[in-house]
């Protein structure tokens, strides 16, 4: 009787090794007696090591699918039954914890990234063109004047009064076509002048 009690829930070593022999020889029986010995084992270990439920009932699977295919490796000179499916579960834990801090430490590493500064990113430099093509299309439409009062104010830089130098003409026919194709193109490009 007290050694039915230090046993605990396992099984007797030459009974483990015999299910696990039974198990090589593809008795699910015997896994499913294996399983009912040590599962409890096996998921307190890989909770103590990955700290959550889900995870722990994972590694159990895992572990007696590897007993499972694995059971004709078992050698009884190297330990008990119990020792090596805890030993299984041990390690496919430890494997899955390093997996999960590589992938937060990758996900760390993504989000510390700065985001070039170099140039716009490529849905900006789409926006960007299709933003200008609209505006080069609603320039053509303004009559020549108008436009090229627009092209010396905008893409030279030039002042009103440069402009009014430029083309010879007087500063307030100057200011006229400016306010006239702003208020055209606004309309065109469906804004509005303030």
């Amino acid at each position: 009787m007290i050694w039915a009690l230090a046993v605990g829930e396992a099984g007797r070593p030459d009974e483990d090794a015999g299910l696990c022999a039974r198990a090589a020889g593809g008795d699910a029986g015997a896994l499913k007696s294996l399983y009912e010995r040590y599962a409890g084992r096996a998921k307190a270990v890989a909770l103590r090591v990955l700290g959550t439920q889900p995870e722990a009932e994972e590694i159990v699977q895992e572990t007696f699918v590897e007993v499972w295919r694995r059971a004709a490796q078992y050698d009884a000179g190297r330990g008990s039954v119990r020792a090596w499916i805890v030993t299984i579960a041990r390690s496919r834990s430890i494997d899955r914890l390093r997996s999960r801090q590589v992938g937060d430490r990758s996900v760390a590493g993504l989000a510390r990234e700065d985001r070039p500064t170099g140039g716009p990113t490529p849905l900006e430099d789409v926006e960007q063109r299709m933003e200008r093509e609209r505006v080069t299309r609603a320039l053509a439409e303004l009559p020549d004047a108008q436009r090229r009062v627009i092209e010396l104010a905008y893409y030279e830089g030039k002042s009103q009064r440069e402009i009014a130098d430029v083309t010879g003409e007087p500063l307030g026919t100057i200011k006229t076509r400016v306010r006239l194709a702003m208020d055209k193109l606004a309309g065109l490009l469906g804004g509005s002048r303030s």
